[in-house]
């Protein structure tokens, strides 16, 4: 029986493809420098603005990425990719050629010693109806099975026009405090139903939130990479939030 690795990094929110050269940049550099052997990388979701596998056909201006996370994986650092509301459409290229544990949704995993609850966050507490039936549509079989009959090129060309479209894109303040209070409500209520879940992690509303309770358990959302390169790190003894310097 394998051991976990006693210490996991936490990242969400990059959109990759959509944000400036140097946001990529930074998360290229991170991925350098900050994994060590050994150590497990916990990447929840929205990595990509847009990412959905065809059966032969790897989206070009996400190779360099790609390449990173191959090189990542290869000196020994265990990675877990959980599908947002903008990459949910993976499968054998991410888990087969990259050697990735691809989740399409939500997931329970031991990480550094801790039972967690692991979910992107995306219609959960949306604040808007158009949000939760969005995010319906987008996890339907059929919807899938029908993008994947297009042609790539205009596959991601339709993914650009919608990009705005799969998340709730308001830039109201109160809007989104709200969405982060209803996430961290939503976290609670797991944790005081399920006592058997010692850390629950989501992200989603690009807003950075680590509570803890008083027996140990914690709620952890990360913070989004886009916004000043943040991330998170767990282990058995403690939780922090940490931004990257590029």
């Amino acid at each position: 029986m394998s051991v976990p690795p006693a210490r996991c990094l936490v990242v969400a929110d990059a959109h990759l493809g959509q944000v400036p050269p140097a946001t990529e940049a930074a998360f290229h550099a991170f991925l350098d420098r900050v994994p060590q052997p050994g150590d497990h990388l916990l990447i929840n979701g929205d990595l990509f603005d847009f990412w959905f596998e065809y059966r032969a056909v790897v989206p070009r201006k996400h190779f360099a990425s790609i390449a990173r996370l191959q090189q990542t994986r290869a000196r020994g650092v265990a990675i877990t990719f959980i599908g947002g509301n903008h990459d949910r459409w993976g499968g054998d290229f991410l888990r087969r050629d990259l050697g990735i544990a691809f989740y399409a949704g939500e997931t329970e995993l031991d990480l550094a010693g801790r039972h967690a609850y692991i979910a992107h966050g995306d219609g959960l507490t949306e604040q808007h109806w158009s949000g939760a039936l969005l995010h319906r549509v987008t996890r339907h079989p059929l919807t899938i099975w029908a993008f994947r009959k297009l042609h790539p090129d205009l596959g991601f060309w339709i993914a650009a026009k919608l990009s705005g479209k799969l998340a709730d894109n308001t830039r109201d303040k109160a809007v989104l405090d709200r969405a982060a209070r209803a996430q961290a409500e939503y976290a609670r209520g797991l944790l005081e139903r399920r006592r058997d879940v010692g850390l629950v992690i989501l992200a989603h509303t690009h807003r950075p939130c680590l509570e803890r309770l008083s027996d140990g358990r914690a709620y952890l959302n990360p913070g989004a990479w886009l916004d000043g390169y943040r991330y998170a790190v767990v282990t058995g003894d403690a939780i922090e939030l940490k931004s990257f310097s590029a």
